[in-house]
């Protein structure tokens, strides 16, 4: 039971850190990143397992970090007000041309990749072109450009 317990806490620390530190660092994995990742999850599979290597604690392990990912995925599908908080909202960075410097801010984005995003998508070249950029949940930014008339 104690393993159970470990995997719960590890599991909810981890879901509570990755939040904190953004969709954006997410969504754009660098092999730096993947490395990390290797690290951590090093890191924490000691503090799961304890002293006890066999195997039935390694499934034990497992089965409760699916599961308890599944009930997370039931308990947001039950109430979407704690699938806003895991997994936030969307978020507008750019209003109708103009940048929303304090949510780029916050963010971590910079205009250049927005710019970059939407040159990408739709041939924009400047922020002005752009009626809305949305930094969407996931992490990807989102592209509506401005009517051309």
């Amino acid at each position: 039971m104690d393993s159970v317990v470990r995997a719960i806490v590890v599991y909810l620390f981890l879901m509570l850190l990755f939040r904190v530190v953004g969709k954006r660092t997410l969504n754009e994995t660098s092999p730096f990143d993947i490395v990390l990742l290797l690290i951590i999850s090093e890191s924490v599979q000691q503090a799961m397992i304890d002293s006890d290597n066999s195997i039935t604690n390694a499934f034990l392990l497992a089965g409760t970090l699916v599961g308890l990912n599944f009930l997370l995925s039931l308990l947001r599908y039950r109430f979407p007000s704690l699938g806003r908080v895991i997994d936030g909202v969307p978020l507008v960075l750019v209003n109708r041309g103009e940048a929303l410097k304090e949510r780029l801010d916050r963010e971590r984005v910079d205009e250049d990749e927005i710019i970059s995003t939407g040159r990408e998508m739709h041939g924009i070249a400047r922020l002005d072109q752009v009626r809305y950029a949305v930094l969407e949940d996931s992490g990807k930014i989102t592209i509506v450009p401005a009517r051309r008339d």
